[in-house]
């Protein structure tokens, strides 16, 4: 059985960046927009209800992208409730921070969050990317951040999980690139989202060029761009958005 829809999936898709990345694939590219969340059920609502108002069209998936299980389950009864469904776009955005010194990181501290964004990245792509191959166009977009490229104090396993993500965008990009899929990663850096609401906005304002926080629509433009037809001979690449931090 065919299936005329065009499939997008987002991860961490219910609030912040994710959010915004949700509704730019489904208003500017015309993509079903399946968002992926783990906990917050009302916030990845109002997620579909701003894709719907916006236009597009959209529905939830339910799993927590640091466990193999959940997502192969997840994404095979979806699978089995779309027959002939395939994701032509997959955007690794889920991740979490839990800072602090590594002097007085514990194990679980290092382990939640590069299983989250690393491992999560592994096991949402394992998923997704042989559909890609065998329908030869795929287009897969990884957020990571400035403290991938450059760490920041603090901020050891968050940076460690993004720079791992950087490195294995550039690997998989070389392993499918004839196949007409495209790997890439947006790096943000100080974006007004949930994520940075406790940061001191007054003193790191100061050391962005363009003098303030980008915004999350910001972000998911870009994704869209690299997510797009226009963007086919672009992959591999890690693009910095963050108002002249650091590139």
């Amino acid at each position: 059985m065919s299936n005329d829809k065009k499939y997008a999936l987002v991860t961490g898709g219910s609030r912040g960046i994710g959010k915004a990345i949700s509704i730019a694939l489904a208003s500017q590219l015309g993509y079903h927009v399946v968002v992926n969340y783990v906990s917050n059920e009302a916030a990845a609502n109002e997620t579909i209800a701003a894709i719907e108002a916006a236009g597009g069209t959209g529905e939830l998936i339910k799993f927590s992208v640091a466990d193999y299980n959940e997502v192969e389950t997840a994404i095979n009864n979806w699978r089995t409730n779309n027959p002939g469904a395939t994701f032509e776009v997959l955007v690794n955005n889920a991740g979490i921070t839990k800072d602090g010194l590594l002097l007085w990181m514990t194990e679980e501290h290092w382990d939640s969050v590069l299983d989250t964004s690393l491992k999560g990245f592994f096991n949402v792509t394992r998923q997704i990317i042989p559909e890609m191959v065998k329908t030869r166009y795929g287009r897969i977009v990884n957020v990571v951040s400035l403290s991938g490229l450059k760490g920041m104090a603090g901020q050891v396993n968050y940076s460690a999980s993004k720079g791992g993500v950087i490195a294995a965008t550039k690997a998989l990009a070389q392993e499918v690139a004839k196949r007409k899929i495209t790997v890439n990663a947006v790096a943000p850096g100080f974006i007004d989202t949930d994520m940075t609401k406790d940061l001191p906005k007054e003193d790191l304002v100061k050391l962005v060029p363009a003098g303030r926080f980008g915004l999350a629509e910001e972000v998911a433009d870009l994704v869209a761009f690299l997510a797009s037809k226009k963007a086919s001979y672009i992959t591999g690449e890690v693009i910095n958005i963050n108002g002249g931090l650091y590139s």
